[in-house]
Protein backbone atom coordinates (compact mmCIF):
# COMPACT_ATOMS: atom_id res chain seq x y z
CA UNK A 1 0.00 0.00 0.00
CA UNK A 2 1.51 3.43 -0.92
CA UNK A 3 1.31 5.38 2.46
CA UNK A 4 0.93 8.83 2.33
CA UNK A 5 3.27 9.19 5.50
CA UNK A 6 5.93 7.33 3.26
CA UNK A 7 5.50 8.81 -0.07
CA UNK A 8 3.02 12.22 0.84
CA UNK A 9 2.93 13.53 -2.31
CA UNK A 10 -0.61 11.97 -1.87
CA UNK A 11 -3.58 11.19 -3.84
CA UNK A 12 -1.67 8.11 -4.13
CA UNK A 13 -4.58 6.71 -6.21
CA UNK A 14 -4.38 9.00 -9.13
CA UNK A 15 -1.13 7.46 -9.61
CA UNK A 16 -2.09 6.18 -12.46
CA UNK A 17 -4.16 9.27 -13.70
CA UNK A 18 -0.73 11.11 -13.86
CA UNK A 19 0.90 12.02 -17.25
CA UNK A 20 4.66 10.57 -15.66
CA UNK A 21 5.11 7.46 -14.99
CA UNK A 22 4.91 6.33 -11.33
CA UNK A 23 8.38 4.22 -11.95
CA UNK A 24 10.60 7.28 -13.21
CA UNK A 25 12.46 8.76 -10.08
CA UNK A 26 13.28 12.64 -10.82
CA UNK A 27 11.39 12.82 -14.43
CA UNK A 28 10.65 16.72 -15.54
CA UNK A 29 7.42 17.70 -14.54
CA UNK A 30 4.44 16.72 -16.29
CA UNK A 31 3.02 19.77 -19.07
CA UNK A 32 -1.05 20.50 -18.68
CA UNK A 33 -2.97 17.46 -20.16
CA UNK A 34 -3.64 19.01 -23.49
CA UNK A 35 -5.86 20.27 -25.60
CA UNK A 36 -8.47 19.21 -28.46
CA UNK A 37 -7.26 22.40 -29.99
CA UNK A 38 -6.39 23.59 -33.63
CA UNK A 39 -3.60 22.09 -35.02
CA UNK A 40 0.06 24.63 -34.85
CA UNK A 41 -0.06 25.76 -37.87
CA UNK A 42 1.80 29.18 -38.93
CA UNK A 43 -0.10 32.21 -37.84
CA UNK A 44 -0.65 34.43 -41.26
CA UNK A 45 1.32 37.20 -40.63
CA UNK A 46 -0.95 40.06 -40.52
CA UNK A 47 -2.82 37.50 -37.57
CA UNK A 48 -2.41 40.23 -35.02
CA UNK A 49 -2.88 43.41 -37.43
CA UNK A 50 -5.83 44.49 -35.66
CA UNK A 51 -5.28 44.14 -32.32
CA UNK A 52 -5.99 40.23 -32.18
CA UNK A 53 -9.24 38.41 -30.87
CA UNK A 54 -11.72 39.16 -28.24
CA UNK A 55 -12.31 36.50 -25.57
CA UNK A 56 -15.42 35.16 -25.25
CA UNK A 57 -15.50 35.07 -21.62
CA UNK A 58 -15.96 38.08 -20.22
CA UNK A 59 -14.62 37.55 -16.74
CA UNK A 60 -11.15 36.79 -18.44
CA UNK A 61 -10.85 39.85 -21.00
CA UNK A 62 -9.59 42.18 -18.11
CA UNK A 63 -7.04 39.59 -16.86
CA UNK A 64 -5.56 38.27 -20.69
CA UNK A 65 -3.86 40.89 -22.56
CA UNK A 66 -5.40 40.74 -26.68
CA UNK A 67 -1.37 41.19 -27.45
CA UNK A 68 1.55 41.04 -25.45
CA UNK A 69 5.88 40.45 -26.52
CA UNK A 70 4.69 39.92 -30.32
CA UNK A 71 1.77 37.48 -29.85
CA UNK A 72 -1.96 37.87 -29.54
CA UNK A 73 -5.06 36.06 -29.03
CA UNK A 74 -6.26 34.24 -32.09
CA UNK A 75 -8.24 35.84 -33.78
CA UNK A 76 -9.61 33.10 -35.94
CA UNK A 77 -9.72 31.13 -33.25
CA UNK A 78 -12.55 30.01 -30.84
CA UNK A 79 -12.99 30.45 -26.87
CA UNK A 80 -14.19 27.30 -25.25
CA UNK A 81 -16.24 27.50 -22.16
CA UNK A 82 -17.32 24.52 -19.81
CA UNK A 83 -19.08 24.29 -16.76
CA UNK A 84 -20.89 27.62 -14.80
CA UNK A 85 -21.51 30.29 -16.92
CA UNK A 86 -21.41 28.13 -20.24
CA UNK A 87 -23.87 26.55 -22.12
CA UNK A 88 -22.01 23.23 -21.80
CA UNK A 89 -21.72 21.71 -18.63
CA UNK A 90 -18.47 20.89 -16.86
CA UNK A 91 -18.30 16.83 -17.68
CA UNK A 92 -18.01 18.05 -21.51
CA UNK A 93 -14.87 19.33 -20.54
CA UNK A 94 -13.43 15.49 -20.87
CA UNK A 95 -14.32 14.25 -24.01
CA UNK A 96 -14.14 17.81 -25.93
CA UNK A 97 -10.71 19.86 -24.30
CA UNK A 98 -8.72 17.62 -21.68
CA UNK A 99 -7.07 14.63 -23.23
CA UNK A 100 -7.07 12.95 -19.75
CA UNK A 101 -6.55 13.99 -16.15
CA UNK A 102 -10.58 15.24 -16.22
CA UNK A 103 -11.17 13.83 -13.18
CA UNK A 104 -8.24 14.82 -11.64
CA UNK A 105 -9.19 18.55 -11.98
CA UNK A 106 -12.55 17.63 -10.51
CA UNK A 107 -11.47 16.19 -7.13
CA UNK A 108 -10.06 19.32 -6.81
CA UNK A 109 -13.18 20.92 -7.34
CA UNK A 110 -13.37 22.69 -11.04
CA UNK A 111 -16.44 24.45 -11.78
CA UNK A 112 -15.50 25.93 -15.09
CA UNK A 113 -13.04 25.32 -17.79
CA UNK A 114 -11.68 28.35 -20.28
CA UNK A 115 -9.14 27.59 -23.20
CA UNK A 116 -7.76 29.40 -26.19
CA UNK A 117 -4.93 30.27 -27.71
CA UNK A 118 -2.26 32.77 -28.26
CA UNK A 119 -0.56 33.23 -32.19
CA UNK A 120 2.64 34.87 -32.94
CA UNK A 121 2.01 38.27 -35.08
CA UNK A 122 5.16 37.71 -36.89
CA UNK A 123 3.68 34.56 -38.90
CA UNK A 124 5.44 32.15 -37.17
CA UNK A 125 4.06 28.83 -35.97
CA UNK A 126 5.11 29.90 -31.93
CA UNK A 127 1.59 29.71 -30.23
CA UNK A 128 0.45 29.54 -26.89
CA UNK A 129 -2.70 27.19 -25.43
CA UNK A 130 -4.45 28.22 -22.46
CA UNK A 131 -5.86 26.78 -19.73
CA UNK A 132 -8.40 28.77 -17.36
CA UNK A 133 -9.51 26.43 -14.40
CA UNK A 134 -12.17 28.36 -11.91
CA UNK A 135 -11.98 25.76 -8.84
CA UNK A 136 -14.90 25.94 -5.79
CA UNK A 137 -12.17 27.51 -3.57
CA UNK A 138 -8.98 28.69 -3.09
CA UNK A 139 -7.77 26.04 -2.21
CA UNK A 140 -8.87 24.03 -4.89
CA UNK A 141 -7.18 25.95 -6.84
CA UNK A 142 -3.53 26.04 -5.02
CA UNK A 143 -3.73 21.86 -4.58
CA UNK A 144 -4.28 21.66 -8.46
CA UNK A 145 -1.19 23.91 -8.63
CA UNK A 146 0.88 22.11 -6.85
CA UNK A 147 -0.42 19.00 -7.89
CA UNK A 148 0.45 19.69 -11.62
CA UNK A 149 3.87 21.65 -11.02
CA UNK A 150 5.15 18.80 -7.75
CA UNK A 151 3.36 15.42 -8.71
CA UNK A 152 5.16 12.71 -8.34
CA UNK A 153 8.63 14.69 -8.98
CA UNK A 154 12.10 16.19 -6.91
CA UNK A 155 11.80 19.37 -6.35
CA UNK A 156 15.51 19.44 -5.87
CA UNK A 157 16.05 17.97 -9.59
CA UNK A 158 17.85 20.39 -11.92
CA UNK A 159 15.16 20.13 -14.72
CA UNK A 160 12.69 21.08 -11.60
CA UNK A 161 10.55 24.04 -12.68
CA UNK A 162 11.83 27.73 -11.34
CA UNK A 163 9.71 29.72 -8.81
CA UNK A 164 8.51 32.87 -11.15
CA UNK A 165 8.03 34.61 -7.97
CA UNK A 166 5.06 36.67 -8.85
CA UNK A 167 1.75 37.41 -7.54
CA UNK A 168 -0.16 34.35 -6.26
CA UNK A 169 1.59 30.93 -6.97
CA UNK A 170 4.03 30.18 -10.11
CA UNK A 171 6.08 28.19 -12.06
CA UNK A 172 8.03 27.90 -15.29
CA UNK A 173 9.47 24.71 -16.71
CA UNK A 174 10.54 24.17 -20.35
CA UNK A 175 7.58 24.93 -22.18
CA UNK A 176 5.02 25.37 -19.92
CA UNK A 177 4.04 27.77 -17.15
CA UNK A 178 1.76 27.51 -14.47
CA UNK A 179 -0.32 30.42 -12.11
CA UNK A 180 -2.52 30.03 -9.33
CA UNK A 181 -4.05 32.70 -7.45
CA UNK A 182 -7.53 33.00 -5.93
CA UNK A 183 -10.02 30.20 -7.14
CA UNK A 184 -8.32 30.57 -10.84
CA UNK A 185 -5.87 28.34 -11.78
CA UNK A 186 -3.70 29.03 -15.19
CA UNK A 187 -1.91 26.91 -17.68
CA UNK A 188 0.39 28.22 -20.23
CA UNK A 189 1.84 25.55 -23.13
CA UNK A 190 4.03 27.23 -25.46
CA UNK A 191 4.49 24.81 -28.93
CA UNK A 192 5.95 25.21 -31.85
CA UNK A 193 6.63 22.32 -34.30
CA UNK A 194 9.08 23.35 -36.32
CA UNK A 195 11.92 24.50 -33.75
CA UNK A 196 14.49 21.96 -32.06
CA UNK A 197 13.95 21.49 -28.43
CA UNK A 198 17.11 23.91 -27.96
CA UNK A 199 14.65 26.60 -29.91
CA UNK A 200 11.25 25.67 -27.72
CA UNK A 201 13.13 25.89 -24.59
CA UNK A 202 14.71 29.42 -25.24
CA UNK A 203 11.13 31.07 -27.37
CA UNK A 204 8.85 29.53 -24.76
CA UNK A 205 11.06 31.29 -22.08
CA UNK A 206 10.52 34.43 -23.48
CA UNK A 207 6.86 34.56 -24.52
CA UNK A 208 5.36 32.71 -20.96
CA UNK A 209 7.51 35.38 -19.03
CA UNK A 210 6.39 37.93 -20.30
CA UNK A 211 2.46 36.40 -20.53
CA UNK A 212 2.69 34.98 -17.51
CA UNK A 213 3.78 38.40 -15.42
CA UNK A 214 1.06 40.51 -17.17
CA UNK A 215 -1.73 37.83 -16.19
CA UNK A 216 -0.24 37.38 -12.77
CA UNK A 217 -0.73 41.25 -11.92
CA UNK A 218 -4.57 40.83 -13.14
CA UNK A 219 -5.54 37.00 -11.43
CA UNK A 220 -8.61 38.06 -9.24
CA UNK A 221 -8.28 36.69 -5.47
CA UNK A 222 -5.97 37.49 -2.48
CA UNK A 223 -2.08 36.32 -2.76
CA UNK A 224 -2.33 34.15 -0.18
CA UNK A 225 -1.32 30.53 0.87
CA UNK A 226 -3.96 28.10 2.63
CA UNK A 227 -3.30 28.36 6.09
CA UNK A 228 -1.53 24.88 6.32
CA UNK A 229 0.52 25.51 3.45
CA UNK A 230 1.49 29.22 5.42
CA UNK A 231 2.42 27.49 8.53
CA UNK A 232 5.15 25.40 7.10
CA UNK A 233 8.42 26.61 7.80
CA UNK A 234 10.35 28.56 5.07
CA UNK A 235 13.89 27.64 6.07
CA UNK A 236 15.80 25.17 4.18
CA UNK A 237 12.29 24.60 2.33
CA UNK A 238 13.39 23.72 -1.73
CA UNK A 239 11.80 26.26 -4.05
CA UNK A 240 7.95 25.30 -4.92
CA UNK A 241 8.49 22.77 -2.41
CA UNK A 242 4.68 21.97 -1.62
CA UNK A 243 2.27 19.87 -1.99
CA UNK A 244 -1.12 20.92 -0.84
CA UNK A 245 -4.20 18.61 -0.06
CA UNK A 246 -7.26 20.29 0.08
CA UNK A 247 -8.88 16.88 1.71
CA UNK A 248 -8.16 13.76 3.03
CA UNK A 249 -4.51 15.21 4.16
CA UNK A 250 -2.37 12.65 5.29
CA UNK A 251 -4.72 10.03 4.55
CA UNK A 252 -7.07 11.54 6.60
CA UNK A 253 -10.56 11.07 6.10
CA UNK A 254 -12.84 13.82 5.55
CA UNK A 255 -12.67 17.20 4.61
CA UNK A 256 -9.24 17.77 6.36
CA UNK A 257 -6.49 20.23 4.36
CA UNK A 258 -2.70 20.12 5.03
CA UNK A 259 0.20 20.47 3.14
CA UNK A 260 3.60 19.15 2.61
CA UNK A 261 6.99 20.89 2.64
CA UNK A 262 10.80 19.11 1.10
CA UNK A 263 13.61 20.19 3.03
CA UNK A 264 16.88 20.02 2.16
CA UNK A 265 19.95 20.67 4.58
CA UNK A 266 23.27 20.40 2.94
CA UNK A 267 23.35 16.39 1.81
CA UNK A 268 20.57 15.53 4.44
CA UNK A 269 16.65 15.50 2.79
CA UNK A 270 13.58 15.71 4.88
CA UNK A 271 9.46 16.42 4.63
CA UNK A 272 7.38 18.53 7.00
CA UNK A 273 3.61 17.86 7.61
CA UNK A 274 1.70 20.84 8.76
CA UNK A 275 -2.34 20.30 9.09
CA UNK A 276 -4.26 23.20 10.87
CA UNK A 277 -8.14 23.13 11.80
CA UNK A 278 -10.10 25.37 13.29
CA UNK A 279 -9.57 24.76 16.72
CA UNK A 280 -8.12 22.11 19.13
CA UNK A 281 -10.50 19.59 19.41
CA UNK A 282 -10.59 19.10 16.02
CA UNK A 283 -6.62 18.78 15.88
CA UNK A 284 -6.80 16.18 18.69
CA UNK A 285 -9.61 14.31 16.71
CA UNK A 286 -6.62 14.07 13.74
CA UNK A 287 -3.92 12.97 15.68
CA UNK A 288 -6.17 10.55 17.76
CA UNK A 289 -6.59 8.81 13.95
CA UNK A 290 -3.10 8.96 13.28
CA UNK A 291 -2.37 7.06 16.13
CA UNK A 292 -4.55 4.00 15.90
CA UNK A 293 -2.88 3.03 12.69
CA UNK A 294 -0.16 0.31 11.99
CA UNK A 295 3.06 1.09 13.24
CA UNK A 296 2.28 3.75 15.65
CA UNK A 297 3.41 4.22 18.66
CA UNK A 298 2.85 6.80 21.50
CA UNK A 299 5.69 10.03 21.43
CA UNK A 300 6.22 11.40 24.98
CA UNK A 301 7.13 14.87 25.82
CA UNK A 302 6.11 16.52 22.74
CA UNK A 303 3.86 19.09 22.66
CA UNK A 304 -0.20 17.85 23.07
CA UNK A 305 0.24 14.72 21.90
CA UNK A 306 2.45 12.87 19.53
CA UNK A 307 2.95 9.69 17.48
CA UNK A 308 5.88 7.98 15.66
CA UNK A 309 5.18 5.65 12.41
CA UNK A 310 7.35 3.36 10.88
CA UNK A 311 6.72 2.26 7.51
CA UNK A 312 8.09 -0.60 5.63
CA UNK A 313 6.61 -1.77 1.93
CA UNK A 314 8.15 -4.62 0.20
CA UNK A 315 8.59 -2.03 -2.73
CA UNK A 316 9.31 0.90 -0.11
CA UNK A 317 11.85 1.67 2.02
CA UNK A 318 11.41 2.06 5.60
CA UNK A 319 10.14 5.65 6.64
CA UNK A 320 10.16 7.57 9.95
CA UNK A 321 7.33 10.34 10.58
CA UNK A 322 6.81 11.88 14.27
CA UNK A 323 3.94 13.50 14.30
CA UNK A 324 2.94 16.39 17.27
CA UNK A 325 -0.28 18.90 18.03
CA UNK A 326 -0.17 21.78 20.05
CA UNK A 327 -3.40 23.34 19.82
CA UNK A 328 -5.19 23.59 16.26
CA UNK A 329 -1.78 23.02 14.76
CA UNK A 330 -0.11 19.89 13.83
CA UNK A 331 3.37 19.54 12.68
CA UNK A 332 5.11 15.79 11.24
CA UNK A 333 8.57 15.61 9.84
CA UNK A 334 9.47 12.47 8.19
CA UNK A 335 12.12 11.25 5.65
CA UNK A 336 12.35 12.38 2.37
CA UNK A 337 11.66 8.45 0.38
CA UNK A 338 12.97 9.73 -2.94
CA UNK A 339 16.67 9.20 -1.60
CA UNK A 340 16.13 6.19 0.25
CA UNK A 341 16.73 2.64 -0.68
CA UNK A 342 15.48 -0.20 1.17
CA UNK A 343 18.88 -1.69 1.43
CA UNK A 344 20.75 1.62 3.21
CA UNK A 345 22.10 0.58 6.48
CA UNK A 346 21.54 2.88 9.82
CA UNK A 347 24.41 5.01 8.97
CA UNK A 348 23.63 5.69 5.43
CA UNK A 349 20.00 6.75 5.76
CA UNK A 350 21.35 9.42 8.78
CA UNK A 351 23.39 10.64 5.82
CA UNK A 352 21.13 11.77 3.44
CA UNK A 353 17.81 12.06 6.50
CA UNK A 354 17.53 13.50 9.86
CA UNK A 355 17.98 10.95 12.95
CA UNK A 356 14.80 10.22 15.26
CA UNK A 357 17.17 12.84 17.44
CA UNK A 358 16.94 15.64 14.94
CA UNK A 359 13.11 15.09 13.91
CA UNK A 360 12.80 16.01 17.44
CA UNK A 361 13.97 18.84 18.11
CA UNK A 362 13.03 19.92 14.72
CA UNK A 363 9.39 19.10 16.00
CA UNK A 364 9.79 20.83 19.31
CA UNK A 365 11.13 24.33 17.62
CA UNK A 366 8.00 24.33 14.77
CA UNK A 367 5.71 23.60 18.25
CA UNK A 368 7.18 26.68 19.75
CA UNK A 369 7.55 29.06 17.36
CA UNK A 370 3.92 28.27 16.03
Amino acid sequence: MNRPWARPLAFTALCSLALVSCKERNPPPAPPPGLSAPAGSAAPKAACASGGGTLADASLSAVFPRTVGGYCVDPNGETRMFGEGSPKGIDAVCTEAFNGDCELYKSFGLKSVTTFRYVDGAGGNGSVEVIVSRMGSPDGAYGMFTKRVVSDNDPAADKFPRDMKLPGASAQGTGTANLCKGQLFVELTYTNDTESPKQVAESSARILSVLAREVAAKLPGAPTLPASAAALPEDKRLPLGIVYEPKNAFELTGAIAGATGFYKDGDRRYRVLSITRADADQAKDALQTIGKRKGAAKENNLGEGAYRLLTEGSDEPRTEWIVARSGKQLFGVGDEPLVLKAEMSAAERDKVGLTRDQKLALLKGLLQAK
